[in-house]
């Protein structure tokens, strides 16, 4: 089955490692035999945190865009996955497992999809982790007029 896709202008796309770029007109792109295929929006940008979840992530985009390493990032991407799903409860876990299957059947686009909304799931957590810190530092405060005692 062919995949087609409609190109934004200037939107880029990584085909088998190659990475190329639309002019500043919308195009449509049919592929008919499989490739290795990841839209430039679904890539992990280079400023993105380097939390447990992107860097999985990122990992699996490698073996999406370079099958050169492809064979020697599996094992390390089914670990971190494994890592993560000790880490993560309801909802995200069932999103890692889904995303290990599909790196053990090699669908890393699928893959990337899956892990998609763990990596919001985490980004809610650590902003609850650091709301609450703020609060706990702000609770410390010391009060205007006491003396501190020692």
């Amino acid at each position: 089955m062919a995949l087609k896709l409609t190109l934004k202008p200037d939107e880029r796309i990584v085909v088998n490692g190659c990475m190329m770029r639309n002019s500043s007109r919308r195009h449509v792109l049919t592929i008919e035999s499989h490739a290795d295929v990841v839209r430039g929006h679904d890539l992990l940008d280079e400023d993105a945190p380097a939390t447990p979840v992107t860097r999985v992530y990122y990992l699996i985009q490698t073996a999406l865009i370079q099958k050169a390493v492809r064979d020697d990032l599996l094992p390390v991407i089914q670990k971190q996955l494994a890592t993560l799903a000790t880490t993560f409860g309801n909802p995200s876990l069932g999103h890692v497992f889904e995303a290990a299957n599909y790196v053990s059947i090699g669908d890393f686009y699928k893959a990337l999809r899956a892990l998609r909304p763990v990596i919001a799931h985490e980004a809610e957590v650590f902003e609850r982790i650091a709301a609450r810190a703020q609060a706990d530092l702000a609770a410390m405060a010391p009060v205007p007029g006491m003396r501190a005692q020692g």
